[in-house]
């Protein structure tokens, strides 16, 4: 049996209304854009849709510009793993603006990878 393709298209990018991860709903774009004004609260990224990966692990990664932690040092890019759920599946990949503002101006880096191939990337300019 032939092995079926996987596919990832990016359906959104950009500016998008507030998640609520508890709920299976994704957010839905508000304006298709790179450049992201800093105001605290905009919610940012991409909507990925993913198609013959069922089950297999999908890693994510948001490099920041430089996030400060607590104790002033810069944090570690955001990242992770999750299980691809369904044959086609969205996956929403973002973030939102909080206080302070300063660190977080700059290039926003999002990327998915399927066994370790970038399969979706955007790269966001926070002003």
């Amino acid at each position: 049996m032939a092995k079926r393709r996987i596919e990832v298209k990016i359906k959104t990018y950009g500016i998008h209304s507030h998640w609520e991860p508890e709920t299976k709903e994704l957010p839905r774009v508000r304006e298709f854009t790179t450049r992201v004004p800093a105001f605290v609260g905009i919610e940012f990224g991409f909507v990925a849709n993913v198609k013959g990966a069922k089950n297999q692990k999908l890693t994510y990664c948001i490099e920041h510009p430089g996030i400060l932690d607590a104790a002033g040092q810069p944090r570690p890019p955001f990242d992770g793993v999750v299980h691809v759920q369904t044959q086609d599946w969205d996956f929403y990949l973002g973030d939102t603006i909080w206080e302070p503002v300063a660190d977080k101006l700059g290039p926003w880096r999002m990327w998915l990878a399927l066994g370790g191939k970038v399969v979706a990337e955007k790269t966001f300019e926070l002003f």
